[in-house]
């Protein structure tokens, strides 16, 4: 099954880069893309690389809404998945929200961001309530797809919770800037969660410098084994196609070992899942 990632900067004007957010789409599924997927707020500025402030709440948009529903209409035109992810709006609350759309274009449900990051350059707090999800795992056209937003990705306890649920895959919409942690620790964190969990993993990242934030780029996925088997460049507009091989993972170590292995009430009796 091959994948797309769409790592694409953001201006100010969203319809321009929700536009050329749906060209890529329309690129990747002629190129026979069978999952698609973009980076944190693709369609906008990073928003909270500011101070929330009380106007910008006023940027979130429903779900389903006008960003889903183009979508839904290219993933059942093309019969491709598609996973996104907006600042969404349901009430009085908004989040950073990742809906999954199948390749029927039906709305398969949507996985709000469960940590909240705090620190220069990311005032989440400001714009997102941490989401209450009851499921991350979602079953595809294209397989059993997982979510892990940004932040989410450095809990280990998310990230063996979505071995469990059964993803094949966990798509992780990301904003990482040049510079934000040691080098190489992004592609080593995901090389692992891969590995002891037995799924592909596939960051999605943005790129280009914005007001505060310089984003990287450097989209990647990796394998079952923990092997990095496509990268995208730095600072540049691109897309990755990745074919995935979903056959391959019950015969990897986490399925065949680690995850029949664990204890859990061996760890709950030491308080380790608390």
């Amino acid at each position: 099954m091959k994948i797309a990632l769409i790592q694409q900067h953001a201006t100010q004007n969203y319809e321009e880069n929700l536009k050329r957010g749906l060209d890529s789409f329309h690129i990747a599924a002629k190129a026979g893309a069978g999952l698609i997927a973009y980076a944190e707020l693709a369609f906008s500025p990073f928003l909270p690389q500011i101070p929330a402030a009380p106007d910008a709440l006023d940027r979130a948009e429903p779900i389903p809404g006008p960003t889903t529903e183009q979508f839904s209409s290219l993933a059942k035109q093309y019969g491709v998945v598609a996973v996104l992810n907006v600042f969404e709006r349901d009430g009085e609350k908004t989040y950073d929200a990742s809906p999954v759309i199948d390749a029927d274009g039906s709305l398969l449900g949507v996985t709000r961001m469960v940590h909240i990051m705090e620190g220069p350059g990311f005032h989440e707090r400001g714009y997102y309530v941490p989401g209450e999800n009851e499921n991350f795992v979602y079953k595809t056209k294209a397989g059993r797809v997982g979510i892990a937003i940004c932040y989410d990705r450095h809990f280990p306890e998310y990230m063996r919770s979505l071995g469990l649920q059964g993803a094949e895959i966990v798509i992780v919409p990301q904003a990482g800037a040049l510079g934000e942690w040691t080098e190489g620790i992004f592609e080593a964190e995901l090389q692992v969660a891969a590995f002891q969990n037995g799924y592909y993993a596939a960051l999605v990242n943005r790129v280009g410098k914005e007001e505060v934030v310089h984003f990287s780029g450097e989209s990647f996925v990796v394998d079952p084994h923990g092997r990095i088997i496509a990268q995208a460049p730095q600072e540049e507009d691109f897309i990755l196609y990745v074919d995935c091989d979903f056959s391959q993972i019950p015969q990897t170590p986490a399925k065949k070992h680690f995850l029949q292995d664990r204890r859990p009430d061996f760890y709950r009796g030491f308080g380790l899942l608390d």
